[in-house]
């Protein structure tokens, strides 16, 4: 059994049930129990850093190109929905996200997904005293030597690939603080090294709630889930 505080993410808000990275997402993940929110990094073509997971707007809006492509107003007048389209809402700003979020008691993951966000991502996280709340994460391990080198005190987290040759080496490097391998390639045992090399684990890509199971009982430190209720419940069963 995990006997640590285990971070429940409520991945882009509770995204299985409401439109992602959206107010309404979040509200609903922590009304749904999560003690941890992830959300993602873009910058608008206006320079506003908004939360959006894709590169292009497609998949969960009415509207088609890049984020990049878009100004903040423009981006308003299109609606963000829920995968089974059940539900809209309209993109939120960094700013508007850290207005209502920022004093909850809460962990946060701030997913960089565009170079050049790192410096002002974190002078907005530091204005609302967020440090010891957020773990600033990427697949892009520029992102995070970038991120490190303009901030060494704030604390970062690799998402690695099963590809990636050596994020080990890649974290010690720049003293980075968290590896995040796909739930699927973890093992109680990849858990326990990485510990045992100081690092903290959380999981991604944890699409169902068999996987959800095998990551807790992996001794993760935490995972994103598009469906905090079910963790919620699943780890009151366990440590209870």
């Amino acid at each position: 059994m995990v006997n640590h505080l285990f971070i429940n993410y409520a991945h882009r808000g509770a995204s299985e049930y409401y439109p992602e990275n959206t107010l309404s997402a979040f509200y609903a993940g922590v009304e749904m129990g999560a003690n941890g929110v992830e959300t993602d990094i873009h910058r608008t073509k206006d320079g506003v850093l908004v939360l959006f997971h894709d590169d292009d707007i497609a998949r969960v809006t009415n509207g088609t190109g890049q984020v990049s492509d878009y100004t903040y107003r423009q981006l308003l007048e299109l609606d963000v929905h829920n995968a089974a389209k059940t539900r809209t809402d309209k993109i939120c700003t960094f700013q508007d996200f850290l207005k209502y979020f920022g004093d909850k008691d809460l962990v946060f993951a701030i997913e960089l997904k565009q170079d050049g966000v790192e410096k002002e991502t974190i002078d907005m996280l530091e204005a609302c005293h967020m440090r010891e709340r957020t773990i600033l994460t990427s697949f892009n391990f520029e992102s995070l030597k970038n991120a490190k080198a303009y901030a060494p005190q704030y604390r970062v987290g690799y998402l690695y690939k099963d590809d990636e040759p050596d994020p080990v080496g890649k974290m010690r490097a720049i003293g980075g603080e968290e590896l995040c391998p796909i739930a699927s390639s973890l093992t109680p045992e990849l858990t326990r090294q990485f510990h045992e090399m100081g690092f903290s684990v959380r999981a991604w890509g944890i699409y169902n709630e068999e996987l959800m199971r095998h990551v807790y009982r992996c001794g993760a430190d935490g995972m994103t889930v598009n469906f905090p209720d079910k963790l919620t419940q699943y780890l009151k069963e366990q440590q209870g």
